[in-house]
Formats: C-alpha cells, sequence, structure tokens
C-alpha cells in the first residue's frame, strides 16, 4: 500500500562516493599546481624589470638545465639560490660549464638593481665562453 517503497525504517545510511572523487581530483589538481610553481623559478626572488617583449622562458626541461643567476637592487649575486660574491663566480661558471654541454645562464635582476652589478655579472659569463644568456622580465 506504500506505492512499491521500501520502508524507511530498514535504510541504512550509505557514503556517497562521487563527491569525494570530485574532492580527491580538485586536492590532487592544486598539488600538481603548487609544486610545479615551485619548481620553475630557480633564483631568489627579486622585483624583475618589465619589457613589452617579454616571452616565456621556454619549457621547464630548458630551465632546468640553464644556470640562475639572480642580482639584487643590493647588488649581492646570488647563483640558483646560494649567495656568492663576484670573485666566486667564475669559478662557478667554469664548473657548470664542464658539466653542462650546451650551457645557458638566466639572469633575474631587480629592476631597481644598479647596471654596473648586472654588467660585471654578464661580462663573467661572456669570458668563461657561455654565449646563451637569457635575461628574465615581467611583461608590462
Amino acid at each position: 500500500m506504500h506505492g512499491g517503497s521500501s520502508g524507511g525504517a530498514g535504510k541504512r545510511a550509505r557514503i556517497e562516493i562521487i563527491p569525494l572523487i570530485d574532492i580527491i581530483f580538485f586536492l590532487l589538481a592544486t598539488f600538481i599546481m603548487v609544486s610545479l610553481s615551485m619548481t620553475k623559478n630557480q633564483g631568489v626572488q627579486v622585483a624583475l624589470p618589465t619589457a613589452a617583449s617579454a616571452t616565456s622562458l621556454g619549457d621547464q626541461q630548458q630551465m632546468e638545465k640553464a644556470l640562475t643567476l639572480t642580482v639584487n637592487e643590493k647588488g649581492d649575486v646570488f647563483c640558483n639560490k646560494e649567495k656568492i660574491t663576484l670573485a666566486q663566480l667564475p669559478m662557478r661558471l667554469q664548473t657548470f660549464k664542464a658539466g653542462a654541454k650546451d650551457a645557458k645562464v638566466v639572469l633575474n635582476s631587480d629592476g631597481a638593481a644598479d647596471f654596473k652589478y648586472v654588467v660585471a655579472v654578464m661580462d663573467e659569463v661572456r669570458k668563461q665562453g657561455i654565449v646563451k644568456i637569457g635575461i628574465n622580465t615581467d611583461k608590462k
């Protein structure tokens, strides 16, 4: 007489799996995006200068093969994330060039950094025979 519905008293609570799958995929996507954004930048964070012709630095593998040099606004030089002096830079570049068959250097410079420090770093890179130098900029 109930119209085909089973008794409500005997019904057990069920855990719905579809919303759980949605949450798991959302968390997975979030962790992937966070881990990708963490590995991309190998240098120290600086306020990059802007350029109208700025382009993205290409794929992840090219960035990982390149040595990242950073000059902050005080003129401090960083090799990847390690602070070094300008006198230590030639030795670092020599060991990097010896280990990489296609040596590339990415230069991060603070927009407010004194240009003489940036030129000094670029000069040292060229002295070591590394011709592929990219300057990292933000798009205007």
